[in-house]
C-alpha cells in the first residue's frame, strides 16, 4: 500500500512522521521494525526516529516515538516540536495552548507562527534527580559522581540523562567514553549522555543518544537536562540559551518547572510503498 510520510527537523534532530489521526496505519507490533527500516540513511528515508501521531483519550493528540534502533522512547523534546508543527499545518490544533499525550505523561505546549516559522514552547515538567539506582546508597540524588573517568550527574527530563561538565567539547575522546556511561548498569534503562561546556551567555552541549547509539545534532530533553543540572549546581539562573550543533534552544524554569522552546520545520513530504511484514 502507499503510505504518506512527512520529514521534519528541530535543531537538526530529524524525524519521519506518520499520521494515524484517522486510524492505525502501521500496526503497533510493526512500528519498531518500521523505524529500524526507514530511519536507515542509506536504505530508507533517514531519520533519528519515527513519530506516530494519533488521537488520544487524555488530550487532543497522542505522540509515540520510536528510535532508530526500534526502541520506543518516553518522550523527545525536539520531536514534540516537530509533532506540533505538523499538527498545526494539518489544522489538528490551532496556534496557542494545547496538550499532547506521551509516554512521559500529558505535556502542555504553546505554539505560534510568525514570518513562516513555527515556534513551540514545551512544559517539560519538573526535572527529577532521583531516578537512578545507586549501589549501597539506595535511591537518591546522583550529582557529580565519579564514573568512567568523569564526574557524572543524572536527571530525568522525560527520559533519563547523564550530564557531564567538561572544559572543552573538542575533546576527541568524548564520544568514545559516552557508550560506557550510557550502558552502565547504574542506569536501569540506559541514559542519554550529555557533555556540557559553560560559556558566556549559556551552555554548549553535545549528546550521545540512547536508541540512536551515536551523537545527534541536538537533543531537546538533553538540553533541558544540561540546564537543569547547571541550575541545580548554581551555575546558571532561571533562563539560559543552550547551543547544540543543530541550533539553539531557550530553556527556562518557573517554580522548578522546566520549559523548552525553539523552532521546527518541515523538510519534505513523500509516499512509500509499505507492506507490513508477516
Amino acid at each position: 500500500m502507499s503510505l504518506k510520510f512527512t520529514k521534519l527537523q528541530g535543531n537538526g534532530n530529524d524525524f519521519i512522521l506518520i499520521d494515524e489521526y484517522e486510524g492505525t496505519v502501521v500496526p503497533d507490533d510493526k512500528k519498531a521494525a518500521f523505524a529500524r527500516k526507514y530511519c536507515h540513511r542509506r536504505f530508507g528515508i533517514g531519520g533519528d526516529g519515527v513519530i506516530f501521531l494519533s488521537k488520544s483519550g487524555r488530550a487532543p493528540l497522542r505522540m509515540r516515538i520510536f528510535n532508530e534502533d526500534g526502541s520506543e522512547a518516553e518522550m523527545c523534546g525536539n520531536g514534540i516540536r516537530c509533532f506540533a508543527k505538523y499538527a498545526l499545518d494539518q489544522r489538528y490544533i490551532v496556534p496557542g495552548h494545547t496538550r499532547v499525550e506521551t509516554m512521559a505523561g500529558v505535556l502542555e505546549l504553546a505554539t505560534s507562527v510568525s514570518e513562516g516559522k513555527t515556534h513551540v514552547k514545551v512544559c517539560m515538567g519538573k526535572p527529577l534527580f532521583d531516578r537512578v539506582k545507586i549501589p549501597a546508597q539506595g535511591r537518591g540524588e546522583f550529582i557529580n559522581v565519579p564514573l568512567h573517568g568523569y564526574e557524572v550527574s543524572a536527571v530525568n527530563t522525560g527520559v533519563p540523562h547523564a550530564v557531564i561538565f567538561v572544559d572543552s567539547l573538542e575533546d576527541p575522546y568524548l564520544m568514545d567514553a559516552a557508550p560506557q556511561i550510557r550502558f552502565d548498569k547504574i542506569f536501569p534503562k540506559g541514559a542519554n549522555v550529555n557533555f556540557v561546556q559553560r560559556e558566556a551567555g549559556g551552555l554548549r552541549v553535545r549528546t550521545y543518544e540512547r536508541g540512536v547509539e551515536g551523537e545527534t545534532l541536538s537533543c531537546g530533553t538533553g538540553s533541558v537536562a544540561a540546564a537543569a543540572v547547571a541550575r541545580h549546581l548554581g551555575m546558571i539562573r532561571d533562563s539560559t540559551i543552550v547551543k547544540t550543533a543543530g541550533g539553539e534552544l531557550l530553556v527556562s524554569f518557573e517554580n522548578d518547572i522546566a520549559y523548552m522552546e525553539g523552532d521546527a520545520e518541515t523538510v519534505f513530504t513523500g509516499e512509500l510503498e509499505f507492506e507490513p511484514e508477516r
